[in-house]
């Protein structure tokens, strides 16, 4: 767990860099890379940039900073940009605006109550910081007893043992956030190296961390003697280079630079013995630098830097001619070797290699990782270009991955209503940035749309459209995906064609009333397709094959464009094949305010349908809500989201698949499973299976953070099963039970049903040929999914004969009369005058 408290360094210059290192984490307050090299720092660095670029941002992670700090308007144009969420710490106004999902940390300002941030810390779980602008002892620790971290100036903090008016101590922060059952009151100390290697278990006091903060030096407190500075009498000192806790804090790890003979008094490496492996052979090489004896091997190796050379080259032959287990593992060990080897001639140390690697992870931007031309056969042929895979994030760690189980009969009413409870979007908040968006479009029209494009999607644009026909060349792709689209359109096509509404209703309702209803299609419709790095060809079939069997005139597609300026090639076939008019180049709020209003190259639409984020769906309900843009929209859109329904005839594996399809969306998915008189074996087989079909996903870590919010509710019958599940109103709900297709009827909101074992969402995702675009967030209570009626719209027609009027006239003078609408009654009443349908002296 990290140091609880975080200090700010706003020059390279400043003394405390190096007292307050043992920190392990450090605010910097500037725009740029160079700024950041000029920070001699070996901790874990987040910038909150004096003058905000999304590039500066990016650059700046991409060199190993951890966190952006950002505002909502930041955050908004950091992850449009494509900068993971985890990597943002976002500015928010109070503890009520935190979510499940979002942003990687959080900073609230110093008047939130302790309370708040208690339940906004999660026990410890997010990671919650307080700008704290006034030095308070007593607000800081208040602060860190609510298991947040106080971001203090680091001109405010002291390594000296205790506080004063103008400082803070840092060794009494860290020691109110711990906590110990021991009699002594000690603490459990683990001591590690620098590559976290254990060398000993010793014992902290209050006063020995002090001590050790202040001299940055291994101190500890014996149980027999009192305080114990390590290596005072026999030169095995300690520099300490950072303090940690555990995650109950009742345990500590001190990381150290260790001198002399080693940690133990018997003279080895570690109270366990000596290290092993490279830690070991770092070590002898570092001995035999300086002591190998002349014409040594090791020693013509570090004197000779083309023997040297030589070695390693040789080496990395050997090991890629390897085959077997045994021969890679010995020629790679051969390879460290020399590769160390030269490290250690160079003053480059294990460290050293281990914190570039970190810094690698920490990259946000990836090269495509070709191999230089000198080292590809020059015989080797051409092979075509295949399609790059996302690169697998980096899993966090190999715990477990499980949902939360609630046992319905024995949960309060309070805590089921929980689970089906989604986060509270602050659509507020979303608003204020949404509007300046959607009023610069309208005002300026192409000119704004370009600009926010740049922005944005990162790419300068000549024109915002692309307009049909679309040149071949901007649509190709493989034939196997080709058939894989056409399959997946003709099946859309067809089952979105038997919905469509070609007869004129007829009812008379009395004789000589007829009343007609019939169906005509909307003329202009927007399908805004989600993308950019993304490829969304399904999306563009869901929402363009209605629209063309439905009839509409013109369709026009929007998406965001690449960084290179083009879409994917795979979502110009569709449009392409559904005859879209036009392709709007551009993505989020101001795609929505284009296809809205209208702009100079852009077409006005009647009507936007299509998913998207919070800015995309709050764009939509503006100008849905502004009459002055004569616009509808399809339905409001959150989160995607899953429930599915098993029993203890369920296969594991086909339950798990499901609920890892939704989990990987984001991590603000929804997902929900409801088991029916479910065994603990049948509930233990599907968390085994979703934890390893989990580890083996590219998207994993989404996958983690969205499981860790989900949760399994147990339930008895199958009735209250879906009961639960119509409370929810899913998007997706997929029954995995016997005989599923029997209790259909019994679902009353859900936007898409997969009723049995072999009907995975997958499959209505792309091929099926239901639609995949569904009400999320409760709204399946209300709104249907998009299908054909949703392109159309409905006129209704009466046909009254002089029978007819005889028949109902009385009763329209009535209630015209009740109404005072005196000339509604007037309408009737001259016309059952002249018929002479009155009788006399009729008023």
């Amino acid at each position: 767990m990290p140091f609880p408290v975080l200090p700010v360094f706003s020059n390279a210059g400043d003394s405390q860099i190096a007292p307050l290192s043992v920190v392990g984490a450090a605010l910097l307050e500037i725009s740029s890379v160079d700024e950041l090299k000029k920070f001699v720092i070996e901790a874990t660095t987040i910038v909150k940039p004096t003058k905000f670029d999304v590039q500066a941002s990016i650059d700046l992670l991409n060199a190993g900073v951890s966190q952006i700090v950002a505002t909502t308007e930041q955050y908004t144009d950091l992850v449009s940009a494509g900068v993971p969420t985890s990597r943002i710490a976002l500015v928010i106004d109070s503890a009520a605006e935190i979510t499940k999902s979002g942003a990687g940390a959080y900073v609230l300002p110093a008047s939130t109550s302790t309370e708040d941030l208690t339940t906004a810390s999660d026990k410890g779980n997010r990671t919650i910081y307080v700008t704290l602008d006034q030095v308070s002892a007593e607000a800081a620790a208040a602060i860190v007893k609510a298991q947040a971290i106080p971001i203090i100036k680091s001109s405010a903090l002291t390594i000296e043992d205790k506080s004063t008016s103008s400082q803070i101590s840092i060794s009494s922060l860290f020691i109110s956030s711990l906590t110990t059952d021991r009699p002594d009151g000690l603490y459990t100390t683990l001591v590690t190296d620098t590559r976290g290697a254990s060398l000993g278990l010793v014992y902290s006091s209050d006063e020995s961390i002090a001590e050790a903060i202040k001299t940055k030096a291994g101190v500890y407190q014996s149980r027999r003697h009192g305080l114990w500075r390590k290596g005072a009498t026999s030169g095995a000192t300690q520099e300490l280079l950072s303090l940690d806790k555990d995650c109950d804090g009742d345990c500590l790890k001190f990381v150290v630079k260790q001198a002399g003979t080693g940690f133990c008094h018997l003279e080895t490496d570690s109270c366990f013995g000596d290290v092993g492996g490279l830690s070991r052979l770092e070590k002898t090489l570092q001995d035999r630098l300086e002591n190998a004896p002349e014409g040594s091997y090791t020693k013509r190796l570090f004197t000779d830097e083309k023997l040297l050379s030589a070695k390693i080259k040789e080496e990395a032959d050997e090991l890629v001619d390897a085959k077997t287990k045994d021969e890679i593992a010995w020629e790679c060990a051969d390879l460290f070797y020399f590769a160390l080897t030269r490290c250690v001639k160079n003053g480059v140390s294990l460290q050293d290699i281990e914190k570039n690697l970190d810094l690698k992870g920490l990259k946000i931007t990836r090269r495509k990782g070709d191999a230089k031309p000198q080292y590809l056969e020059k015989e080797e042929p051409k092979k075509e270009a295949a399609a790059v895979a996302p690169e697998p994030t980096t899993a966090q760690d190999d715990k477990y991955i499980s949902m939360g189980v609630i046992d319905a009969t024995k949960a309060t009413p309070e805590e089921v209503e929980k689970v089906l409870t989604r986060p509270v979007q602050k659509t507020a908040d979303i608003m204020k940035l949404v509007n300046p968006i959607v009023e610069a479009v309208r005002a300026r029209g192409d000119e704004a749309l370009l600009e926010l494009t740049a922005k944005f999607d990162g790419v300068k644009l000549d024109s915002p459209v692309l307009k049909a026909p679309f040149s071949p060349e901007l649509y190709d792709i493989s034939d196997e995906l080709k058939k894989a689209i056409d399959i997946s359109i003709e099946n859309v096509e067809k089952f979105h064609a038997a919905q469509l509404q070609t007869e004129t209703l007829k009812v008379e309702t009395q004789p000589g009333v007829i009343c007609s209803r019939f169906a005509r299609p909307i003329e202009s419709v927007g399908c805004y397709v989600p993308g950019g790095t993304a490829v969304l060809p399904s999306t563009a079939i869901m929402l363009g094959v209605p629209a063309k069997v439905a009839g509409c005139k013109n369709i026009i597609l929007a998406s965001p464009p690449r960084k290179d300026g083009s879409l994917s090639p795979e979502v110009v076939y569709v449009a392409h094949k559904i005859g879209a008019q036009s392709i709007v180049l551009a993505g989020g709020a101001q795609a929505v305010a284009a296809m809205a209003y209208g702009t100079q190259s852009v077409t006005k639409v009647d009507k936007i349908l299509g998913p998207g984020n919070q800015f995309v769906t709050a764009a939509k309900m503006y100008v849905q809500n502004d009459t002055s843009a004569l616009c509808s929209i399809d339905m409001p859109a959150g989160p995607s989201e899953v429930l599915v329904i098993c029993d203890d005839k369920a296969d594991p594996d086909f339950v798990a698949s499901d609920l890892l399809s939704q989990a990987e969306h984001g991590v603000d998915s929804q997902v929900i499973l409801i088991g029916v008189d479910l065994s603990q074996k049948t509930l233990k087989a599907i968390e085994d299976s979703l934890h390893n079909q989990a580890m083996a996903l590219p998207r994993v870590d989404i996958v983690r953070k969205c499981i860790e919010h989900s949760t399994t509710l147990l339930v008895p019958t199958y009735e209250q099963a879906f009961d639960l599940s119509n409370q929810y109103a899913p998007e997706h709900l997929i029954l995995q039970i016997e005989n599923a297709p029997k209790y259909v009827d019994l679902v009353q909101h859900a936007g898409s049903v997969f009723v049995g074992a072999y009907s995975p969402e997958s499959c209505g995702d792309y091929s099926s040929g239901t639609n995949h675009t569904l009400p999320t967030y409760g709204y399946a209570k209300m709104y249907s999914g998009v299908n054909t009626a949703t392109f159309q719209k409905f006129l209704t027609s009466q046909d009254v004969t002089p029978e007819g009027l005889k028949n109902i006239g009385f009763a329209v003078m009535s209630v015209a009369k009740v109404e005072g609408l005196d000339a509604h009654r007037n309408a009737v009443k001259i016309r059952m005058d002249k018929l002479g349908l009155l009788p006399q002296n009729f008023e």
